[in-house]
């Protein structure tokens, strides 16, 4: 049996128990933003299903037009759902979401995980009222589960399919006042149709909310032991180390930070001028002059940016986004990053000096993590290629047609990413998400383990592991290793109460 759901102040008042009883896990459901024509909501009891008639010309950048079922919630909360589109549509962006936002006004701050009608499927996210959308895609089409989870100010997408591993993206950081919308929501993309989509098993999980606190810690090879060198209430990722050895580099809030190697002090701001959301790719160069990092800088995705150590003048390096950096090569001439082409990701390099992207991989798994051994002749990366995670390699100028010359380095059943050769040139560290783990979501149970630097045939190596924690995402995404290759740094994070 369905129940139409008005969106009505007089329906609430009349039949409130009626309202309660046959809209699920939802309070109420109504337009939001300029839906020409208005939108409409069904429960069915038998099925559990909703089935949600939207408008609206879109809901991306600073536009908000569609139809939503919402239930106001404060604290962490976890909304998964499985979603299909039942007929064929006008617009292939047609949106279908699990949505949580902080008010029900058009412009609202905002995160979702939106399903187009083309098979798109994406983390948006608008960090302020009244700003531009902005998103992190994934490389699945069309997945039937979408799962968006908020911890604290972090929201994460798990995207996939019933019985498998979800695809993990994220996070973004969005700051919301409890307590928040959450529901679902579907957008025409024509505000002159209206669009349909079903949500089943739509489940919501909710409890206190949490906070991130982060901990910047020195692992030391002699001594095996840990420091703990800067905690912190808040996300802060992925140290690099200066050439002097004084001070990590880190980011955090969308910037980047000077923090002294040996803690006792606040980190300080580098000033990147107008450039804003800088994310956990990054690294100084190998003369100790320059610094590569990765940033929205006003595009909808990351970019590669070059600038002088201290963030003096940065220099657009990847126009295409979007662009991760992961290492420099040895002599400095060229820049490794990621970047998603054709929706698929892979490796590709840059001239310091400027000039068009090189491809350096083309296999249609996922590559990335790129860094280079210490005598430039080859690039490590991870890869799913194969099925799992697994750390790979390839010549420093290339894989060659059909990656021909990449090579399997580890395959031992958990999923292996970042790897991080020694300055020395002698050892590899790198971390280990549990089997199954897909993407590298932040936090998750893992490993950092370390094996010796292959020579240049490939064999067997005993892989140790140095330290399990409580990280993923942001705990070595770039190279930490000091400039003696005695010690690296890492970042390991907790889920607390709020400071009150």
């Amino acid at each position: 049996m369905s129940k139409l759901l008005h969106f009505s102040f007089l329906f609430v008042i009349a039949g409130a128990a009626d309202l309660v009883a046959e809209t699920g896990v939802f309070e109420a459901n109504g337009d939001v933003g300029v839906t020409p024509k208005g939108g409409r909501a069904e429960f069915d009891t038998a099925s559990s299903e909703y089935r949600v008639t939207g408008g609206g010309e879109n809901m991306w950048r600073d536009t908000d037009a569609f139809h939503f079922v919402w239930k106001r919630l404060s604290g962490d909360v976890v909304l998964t759902a499985d979603v299909k589109f039942p007929a064929a549509g006008v617009a292939g962006h047609r949106k279908a979401a699990v949505m949580v936002r902080q008010s029900l006004e058009p412009g609202s701050a905002y995160a979702d995980i939106a399903v187009h009608g083309d098979g798109l499927t994406s983390l948006q996210y608008r960090p302020q009222a009244g700003g531009q959308t902005l998103e992190m895609r994934s490389t699945l089409k069309g997945p039937s589960r979408i799962r968006i989870e908020r911890i604290g100010d972090q929201f994460m997408m798990t995207a996939g399919n019933p019985g498998e591993p979800g695809q993990v993206i994220g996070p973004a950081g969005v700051v919301l006042r409890d307590p928040v919308y959450v529901g679902l929501a579907v957008c025409s993309h024509d505000a002159n149709v209206l669009e349909t989509a079903v949500f089943s098993n739509v489940k919501i999980e909710n409890q206190p909310r949490r906070a991130v606190r982060s901990k910047v810690s020195v692992y030391d090879l002699r001594k095996k032991s840990v420091q703990v060198v800067h905690t912190a209430d808040k996300v802060v990722e992925a140290p690099n180390w200066s050439l002097d050895g004084k001070y990590l580099l880190i980011n955090s809030g969308g910037n980047l930070w000077r923090l002294a190697s040996g803690g006792g002090a606040e980190p300080e701001k580098i000033d990147l001028g107008a450039i804003a959301g800088c994310n956990n790719d990054h690294g100084i160069s190998p003369d100790g002059k320059r610094l590569a990092f990765s940033a929205r800088g006003g595009a909808p995705g990351s970019r590669v940016y070059l600038a002088g150590i201290d963030g003096s003048e940065p220099r657009l390096m990847t126009p295409t986004s979007p662009s991760y950096f992961h290492g420099f090569s040895p002599d400095g001439r060229w820049l490794a990053f990621t970047g998603q082409r054709d929706g698929n990701f892979d490796l590709y390099r840059v001239a310091a000096e400027g000039g068009e992207e090189q491809r350096l991989t083309s296999n249609k798994g996922l590559d990335d993590g790129a860094d280079y051994s210490r005598d430039g002749k080859w690039i490590y990366m991870n890869s799913d290629r194969t099925g799992n995670f697994d750390i790979w390699r390839i010549p420093a100028d290339g894989a060659g047609p059909d990656d021909a010359k990449a090579q399997h380095v580890t395959s031992d059943g958990l999923e292996d990413w970042f790897p991080h050769p020694s300055p020395d040139g002698k050892w590899m560290v790198f971390v280990s998400f549990e089997q199954g783990t897909r993407g590298h979501p932040p936090y998750r149970n893992v490993q950092l383990r370390m094996m010796r630097m292959p020579g240049d045939t490939l064999k067997p190596a005993r892989i140790q592991t140095l330290v399990k924690l409580f990280g993923g995402q942001g705990t070595i995404n770039v190279n930490s290793w000091s400039p003696d290759s005695k010690k690296f740094a890492f970042v390991s994070y907790e889920l607390v109460a709020p400071p009150r």
